[in-house]
């Protein structure tokens, strides 16, 4: 006990000492300071301006969904005007919240002010990004308008390229967005980089008990008299052997050129149609599990599926 006394009389002494009496007076101040900015009889009316602005919201809602089923056309129209009116109603209720609440004091505009810079500068890095990457994207011309590119799983046709922005139109008609400041970072391929034709690939797979060479000749006629192809480019065939679901098969890698990128798929559809009927009317049978031994295997087989 007599070791806790000395202990005690220094924290009373603590406890009223001049600092600390000084700094409570100090928060009390602040504490004053603070509750003297607030207009308490404008927080009851706020919180009514909010509850009126939400019911308002919601019938402004419901207005719209209801005149979407009545006028079905116009329902893209009725929705992007609905989003507007809601924008603009959340940015005046929110003025109006702060204005009925707080005494806009010199030192209270200087806080909000600040606080609004720097969630502006927050919200805007990512658009200053774009906009500098789009700047960068017309000088370097990695792509064009018109262009079949591929990037992060996209593929499609560049229809506009903006400061802020690249819109890419997908094979399914589909318009996807994407921000400049993406293709800085990551892969774009190009198809035909300005030019109307473009390579298309396409694969084949016989098996290799089947005669190779005249598959490749069925492949490279179906190519060649296709209406989509473009002849003033060379039409390719790449045979290799591969191993497909665990069983071997024989590989015709077509490479082919349409003459217009809007073909594309037209010229796969072509040409697969044609392969398949040549392949039937020439007993050409797709990869199959073969079970047999090296006594049955015919000298002559070896060498035809190897040539």
């Amino acid at each position: 006990m007599s070791t806790l006394r000395p202990v005690l009389a220094l924290l009373i002494l603590w406890l009223w000492s001049p600092a600390a009496a000084a700094a409570e007076e100090s928060n009390i101040e602040s504490l004053q300071q603070i509750t003297h900015l607030v207009k308490w009889g404008g927080v009851f009316t706020s919180v009514l301006v909010i509850i009126a602005v939400l019911i308002a919201m919601r019938f402004l809602h419901d207005s719209v969904a209801s005149l979407s089923l009545r006028f079905p056309s116009r329902r893209l129209l009725l929705q992007k005007a609905a989003t507007i009116v809601q924008f603009l109603v959340y940015i005046v209720t929110g003025i109006s919240v702060v204005a009925l609440s707080l005494r806009l004091q010199d030192n209270v505009l200087a806080l909000i002010g600040g606080t609004v810079a720097v969630s502006v500068g927050f919200a805007i890095k990512d658009v200053v990004a774009s906009f500098i990457a789009g700047i960068m994207i017309m000088i370097d011309r990695p792509f064009q308008v018109g262009d079949r590119v591929s990037f992060g799983g996209q593929y499609g046709d560049i229809t506009a390229i903006g400061l802020r922005s690249v819109r890419l139109q997908t094979l399914d008609d589909n318009t996807v967005t994407i921000p400049n400041n993406k293709f800085l970072n990551e892969i774009t391929a190009n198809g035909n980089y300005g030019a109307l034709d473009m390579q298309v690939v396409m694969d084949f797979y016989v098996g290799p008990d089947q005669d190779v060479r005249l598959a490749n000749e069925l492949v490279t006629e179906a190519a060649v008299s296709s209406r989509y192809v473009y002849l003033e480019k060379p039409v390719v065939v790449l045979i290799n052997q591969v191993i497909l679901e665990s069983h071997v098969a024989i590989r015709l890698r077509l490479k082919a050129y349409v003459l217009d990128t809007r073909y594309e798929k037209a010229f796969e559809t072509d040409v697969n149609l044609r392969v398949l009927e040549a392949f039937g009317a020439e007993g050409i049978a797709p990869p199959a599990i073969l079970h047999r031994t090296w006594e049955h295997v015919q000298p002559a087989a070896i060498l035809r599926s190897a040539g």
